[in-house]
């Protein structure tokens, strides 16, 4: 994790449900563009931390969303790297295509929320908030883009910062 000035960073997560099994040739493309994506977002101002598996480059080994589902976590130290890095970068060519790879989510697939500094977000966590924005709406907690909060307007929010260690002690008597 890269150290930053910040005292809260910005934590996203995105499902995407493949279209195809991984191994499949029609999913290669996607799979050739990893590690060129993946290096750009590590390189990008901003860039915190993103989840890899153990012993690989990337997370897509990682199911817990489902067995054709994969995952991509990750940390920013603002709101406008992230947009930078997903919509100003070459990323935006990998979402252009992302309907040769991917099905068409119904549902909510993206969701930001702040995190302090410092802190490394679960897979349980992400998904936990991205069941939030799914059943809830938008809201401090978890949001997107379209419907971003700031980092101020998420300190106000009880439980919207706090990570879910002091979300557990403050619940204990």
């Amino acid at each position: 994790m890269t150290s930053s000035p910040h005292a809260v960073h910005l934590a996203q997560l995105n499902v995407a449900t493949l279209s195809h099994p991984f191994d499949d040739p029609r999913i290669a493309p996607f799979v050739e563009l990893l590690d060129p994506v993946n290096a750009a977002a590590d390189g990008s101002p901003g860039f915190v931390w993103r989840l890899v598996e153990e012993g690989e480059a990337d997370a897509t080994g990682l199911r817990p969303a489902g067995e054709h589902v994969i995952v991509n976590l990750s940390v920013w130290e603002t709101q406008e790297a992230l947009w930078d890095f997903a919509y100003r970068s070459g990323h935006l060519d990998v979402m252009r295509r992302r309907r040769e790879w991917f099905q068409r989510h119904v549902e909510a697939h993206l969701v930001l929320w702040w995190v302090p500094a410092g802190h490394v977000p679960t897979v349980g966590e992400a998904l936990e908030r991205l069941a939030d924005l799914r059943a809830h709406g938008p809201s401090p907690r978890a949001f997107t883009f379209a419907s971003s909060y700031t980092a101020a307007e998420a300190a106000a929010h009880p439980r919207a910062v706090r990570p879910p260690q002091a979300e557990e002690a403050a619940r204990t008597p």
